[in-house]
Parts: C-alpha cells; sequence; structure tokens
C-alpha cells in the first residue's frame, strides 16, 4: 500500500494585470521550495479561467510526505510566499487534505 500523501491548496486572488508577474514569482518560489525540502513531491500553480472583477483566482497546490512534517512545511511555504503579497489582492487561503484515492 502507498504511503498516505498530503496536499496542501492555497488560493488568492489577482488582478489581471500583474499575471505575467505572479506566475514568475511563484515558479522561482516552488522550485527553490522544492530544492529545499525533499519531502515535497510536487508544486503546481493553476488559475480560474474566468475572471471576475478585473482578478482570476489562483492557487497553489503542494502534495508532500507526511513525514515531512506538513505543519513545518505549510509555515516554509507561507514564509517563502510574503513577497507575492503586493500581487495578491486580499488574503491567502490554505486548506489541507490527506489524499484517500487516486
Amino acid at each position: 500500500m502507498r504511503p498516505e500523501q498530503h496536499e496542501l491548496f492555497v488560493y488568492y486572488r489577482v488582478p489581471q494585470a500583474r499575471a505575467a508577474e505572479l506566475v514568475d514569482a511563484v515558479v522561482r518560489m516552488q522550485a527553490a521550495l522544492q530544492a529545499a525540502h525533499p519531502g515535497l513531491r510536487q508544486a503546481r500553480l493553476l488559475r480560474r479561467p474566468d475572471a471576475a472583477d478585473g482578478r482570476h483566482t489562483w492557487m497553489e497546490a503542494y502534495a508532500f510526505d507526511p513525514a515531512s512534517a506538513p505543519e513545518q512545511l505549510a509555515a516554509a511555504i507561507e514564509q517563502a510566499a510574503s513577497p507575492l503579497a503586493a500581487l495578491i489582492d486580499g488574503p491567502r487561503h490554505g486548506e489541507r487534505f490527506i489524499a484517500c484515492a487516486s
């Protein structure tokens, strides 16, 4: 049986005009996080296809081994994301899930 996988989803809104800046910043951030945290199996960036009020909803998705100290990894992700605050309109919302089937 495959070990349990934890996933963290962080979503927020960004003005459409700042999209390219956000993508560049998040790609760099996620690469640095993966290099620093071997238990981080996957990091992705997603965006809703539709915009509302000139903003898109974006989501960072992280999959990691539960042995990688999920609380510490979540804190590292939030710390690494602090420079994104200048691009984001409103707060970041994070939720953690456990994979049950795939």
